[in-house]
């Protein structure tokens, strides 16, 4: 015979407790995320002005800064998916650590072929080398995750 334990009702105090923990926790993440549509939007107002300069330097600048948006916009969108209590997924800090590295690697190949910066030339490729490693891994990462969960993430 198989006895069930009663089950132990949460007081109500808890279950309102709980309620407005939640939306606040709601009200932190939608707030987060204006201040990230903000930033984008002044980071598209950067990008924009650099424009007006038609030289290396700026449209490196240019680059970089729509990369920092699209990290921003992978940003925003797991926010989103938090909200809409959605299945956590790893892919967007995948993407976001594979924009970054490459936002870097663009950084110091335009140093390098600007000739400006304070470092070596080895010290350049040796960290050129790290974040093409950081690349490599993440992509792997990204395959294996794929290859283990279903598509519907």
């Amino acid at each position: 015979m198989d006895i069930d334990k009663p089950k132990r009702a949460t007081p109500p105090w808890v279950d309102r407790a709980r309620g407005v923990l939640i939306f606040a926790d709601d009200a932190v993440h939608v707030i987060v995320a204006a201040f990230l549509v903000v930033a984008a939007f002044f980071m598209f107002y950067f990008a924009a002005k650099n424009l007006t300069d038609i030289s290396v330097a700026a449209i490196l600048l240019v680059i970089n800064d729509v990369l920092f948006v699209l990290i921003i916009a992978e940003l925003l969108w797991t926010i989103i998916r938090y909200l809409r209590r959605e299945k956590f997924s790893l892919s967007p800090f995948l993407f976001m650590g594979i924009i970054s590295s490459l936002r870097r690697m663009l950084y110091i190949d335009a140093q390098m072929s600007l000739g400006s910066g304070e470092r070596s030339f080895n010290e350049n490729i040796s960290e050129l080398g790290i974040h093409v490693g950081i690349i490599f891994v993440l992509v792997l990462c990204y395959y294996l995750i794929r290859k283990v969960t279903p598509a519907s993430d």
